[in-house]
């Protein structure tokens, strides 16, 4: 009987980056955020602005992510996603043809070079997105086994059922979800792996800050602790992020991802701002649960969201409602781990799911929900400043049905108190969540909170003891609190 070792992490690549605690991401879908070069515009172009299909192009390219990266400093963020940007088909670009050029509708290396340079001057790390399950049918390799069938030299890349190879009206080889332009890669192929890595390294050697992974659960765990080695032998502190909608715990030992993008904060959150669906009680002893099931190295390193490319907009999910938005965002931004946004949210764009929430940045500021952009610039600004919003342990706990708090304690560095009254009447904050017991922590005195934000549009006189109705309110350990 022969027994399959599996590497242990060490301390070298089991550690998460430790620029994540001071990170605040912002994604974005290329095709949608500007257009820099109208040149590089394809033939069918749709005026900015049109309703959004899953097939018609608008021409943001990257030159019109540089000419913009002001306004991802002036929202916070200090960091990017992107979707994928390597030269694809579709407005998406999930459907990979060559993961080594830059996608021609976007620039090309030179435009690449011009944006990463102009980001990391700004102090803007990069992620970029690995697609590395599937390609698209109009991938060189893929074209040569359709050109070749069982004789072309790439046929055992892919899992090809039988000859002729076809697409309809069921595809005959392994995809991506059963979409047939999406042809799956056959990751046991040694020449497969080593595409693959030779992908991931290419990029980081261009200068790249790290990697999301694209649904990696459909990839065996030895190609990604592979994966692992091969970026975190380049440079440890390169950020390695797993999509993951349900389990996250498999991702996060050390071996296979820092951290993964944290979908399961996502429902708790909009369960209790959005839908009431979860109660405030409900919320904490789940948010309990998930922080106990995430490693403490993970912990800072998970990627908090309420939405992106896959989700409607937090907006839409409100039913329209801005202050319940801003409550998601205030519990989004006092979480433990960094917190991310998708572009165009901060300003109130609205949009259900694919494709509606992948519509065309308004860079008409007259069309800028400012209530929403001044609330989360304000969170930005207050998570920057606060040491305990960034590095603080995270203790959760129900005040009252409707008002959930967020407690984050830095020991000499300060601690930090969010309130979040979703209610119709104003709470009176009790004692024993100003002193600390509620949360088990160390004793605070109750006189120090100062308030450091606070979406009340008549803030009621008894400054930091009582939460308006339909409100959050941020707290911050007076006179040892900012850096």
């Amino acid at each position: 009987m022969t027994h399959m070792i599996t590497p242990q992490p060490t301390p070298e690549t089991s550690a998460t980056p430790d620029w994540l605690a001071d990170a605040i991401f912002y994604q974005i879908f290329p095709d949608r955020f500007a257009n820099g070069d109208p040149a590089l515009d394809p033939s069918d172009v749709e005026p900015w602005g049109n309703e959004p299909t899953a097939h018609n192009f608008f021409g943001g390219d990257l030159k019109g992510i540089t000419e913009h990266l002001d306004h991802i400093i002036s929202v916070g963020a200090n960091a990017i996603y992107l979707t994928p940007i390597f030269q694809a088909d579709t407005n998406h670009r999930y459907d990979a043809t060559d993961y080594f050029s830059i996608d021609r509708r976007l620039g090309d290396d030179g435009s690449f070079r011009t944006f990463l340079d102009a980001a990391h001057e700004r102090g803007i790390r990069v992620v970029l997105d690995a697609v590395l399950n599937h390609c698209g049918d109009g991938h060189w390799a893929f074209r040569d086994v359709i050109e070749n069938q069982e004789r072309s030299r790439y046929v055992n890349w892919f899992s090809v059922e039988d000859f002729p190879v076809r697409a309809h009206p069921t595809p005959n080889y392994r995809t991506c979800s059963g979409c047939y332009y999406l042809p799956k890669w056959n990751a046991y192929n040694p020449e497969v792996r080593e595409h693959h890595y030779a992908v991931a390294r290419h990029w980081v050697e261009k200068g790249i800050d790290g990697w999301r992974l694209d649904v990696p659960y459909f990839i065996n765990h030895n190609f990604w602790r592979r994966f692992r080695q091969e970026v975190k032998s380049l440079d440890p502190d390169l950020y390695i992020v797993a999509e993951e909608w349900r389990e996250p715990e498999q991702w996060l030992q050390g071996d296979l991802a820092d951290g993964t993008m944290n979908y399961s904060l996502r429902d708790l959150v909009l369960g209790f701002t959005a839908d009431g669906t979860v109660d405030a009680s409900s919320y904490a002893a789940s948010m309990t649960v998930l922080h106990d099931r995430i490693p403490t190295a993970a912990r800072p390193a998970m990627l908090n969201l309420l939405g992106s490319h896959d989700t409607e907009r937090v907006l839409t999910r409100h039913r329209e409602g801005i202050a319940q938005s801003k409550l998601a965002y205030a519990l989004l931004f006092a979480s433990q781990g960094t917190p991310m946004l998708y572009y165009g949210d901060e300003v109130g764009m609205r949009g259900e799911n694919d494709p509606g929430s992948r519509g065309c940045m308004p860079w008409d500021e007259t069309q800028w929900n400012t209530e929403i952009l001044g609330w989360v610039q304000g969170l930005a600004s207050v998570r920057r400043r606060v040491v305990a919003l960034r590095r603080g342990t995270q203790a959760v706990a129900a005040v009252t049905d409707d008002v959930a708090a967020i407690f984050r304690d830095a020991g000499e560095q300060g601690a930090a108190l969010t309130l979040v009254n979703r209610g119709a009447t104003r709470v009176v904050v009790p004692r024993e969540f100003l002193d600390g017991s509620a949360f088990g922590g160390a004793a605070i005195d109750p006189a120090g909170w100062v308030v450091a934000l606070d979406s009340a549009t008549a803030p009621n006189a008894a400054v930091g003891t009582v939460v308006g109705a339909g409100s959050a309110l941020v707290l911050v350990a007076a006179g040892r609190e900012l850096e």
